[in-house]
């Protein structure tokens, strides 16, 4: 291998460390080289230094110098293409499509990407979303399978390194919508609490933790039924895995049909769809790649649409879903 190479990080190997990466794609090179090229700059990550313990996003660009003792890198797995069924389903979820982003309504209930007993997922069904382009769709950002809503993808590398910063720089907004159980005191506020990733009964869950990573997560009541459900707007700082979830259970008030968080007491009796899961994207506003600002709203799901209607909540899809959340120049808070 003689040249440079400038490689765009899949959405299959994002938020593993970068030594990891180099492991699975280049399996000759010793961990005391990539240390070397590491340290003189030769390795990059979307033109900067990097460090092997780096996590990586999906749509970095890695730049590997020419490595002539290692492996080239295995072409990953074709994924099957989309059945007719599926590519309907997915194009008909486009929220925005241009030149360089799509934004798709994501469907509760199916995951971004494939693993262990999930073998229809998002990114098996990206071909569809090509539209006469020539490259395949990246995914930039994650949601939970079970989360709807908001969910950006890139058309090309040049707009996938771009959606990625903003993502890592928390350049961007997201606002989601929840029925919890019960009403949070205060009715508005800032929750700003370590989480940690640790096993237990139903798997592993994200809790407070002292050692864990910092996550900040800014919410309002929005409206409530008394004192059994309230609807909060959401605004995450940071991006924990199950951030939200975690958060609205340490107010004392889990999502409503988040048993994971919080056990039975979520499935309120009478409420329709009390076994899924509230919790939609409802709005992200991100810098867009060719410049200016890409705003995006997604309508509430069918059973969320439900719970909205029980509980006599008028949505407003013309409200301003960023207001009285996260003041502007809690930005680029860590």
């Amino acid at each position: 291998m003689g040249q440079v190479q400038s490689i765009a990080v899949s959405a299959a190997d994002a938020e593993i460390r970068l030594d990891r990466w180099f492991k699975r794609h280049f399996p000759g090179l010793s961990h005391g080289k990539l240390e070397q090229l590491l340290r003189t700059g030769q390795i990059r990550l979307d033109g900067r230094r990097a460090a092997a313990r780096d996590r990586i996003v999906a749509g970095q660009i890695v730049r590997v110098p020419p490595l002539t003792t290692a492996a080239p890198r295995a072409a990953p797995p074709r994924l099957p293409e989309p059945s007719a069924r599926d590519a309907k389903m997915i194009q008909a979820r486009v929220l925005h499509r241009d030149d360089d982003v799509i934004v798709i309504d994501k469907p509760r209930g199916l995951a971004v990407q494939g693993g262990t007993n999930t073998e229809r997922h998002l990114d098996g069904l990206l071909d569809a979303l090509r539209f006469g382009a020539t490259e395949r769709p990246r995914l930039v950002h994650r949601l939970d399978k079970d989360t709807s809503g908001v969910l950006v993808l890139a058309r090309n590398t040049r707009a996938a390194a771009k959606l990625a910063e903003a993502f890592r720089g928390k350049a961007t907004r997201k606002i989601y919508w929840a029925v919890v159980v019960g009403v949070p005191e205060p009715r508005q506020g800032r929750i700003d609490q370590r989480l940690a990733k640790l096993p237990g009964r139903l798997g592993e869950r994200v809790v407070p933790h002292e050692e864990g990573k910092r996550a900040v997560t800014y919410y309002r009541t929005v409206a409530h039924a008394a004192d059994r459900v309230a609807w909060l707007a959401l605004e995450p700082v940071t991006g924990r895995t199950h951030q939200l979830r975690a958060h609205c259970a340490a107010l004392g008030t889990p999502i409503l049909g988040d048993g994971k968080y919080g056990g039975t007491a979520t499935h309120v009796a009478g409420v329709p769809g009390n076994r899924r899961l509230h919790l939609h994207a409802r709005a992200l506003a991100i810098p867009h790649p060719a410049g200016g600002t890409l705003i995006v709203m997604a309508p509430l799901p069918p059973h969320m649409r439900e719970t909205w209607d029980f509980f006599g909540f008028e949505d407003g899809q013309e409200r301003d879903v960023f207001a009285d959340l996260a003041p502007e120049k809690t930005r680029g808070e860590q």
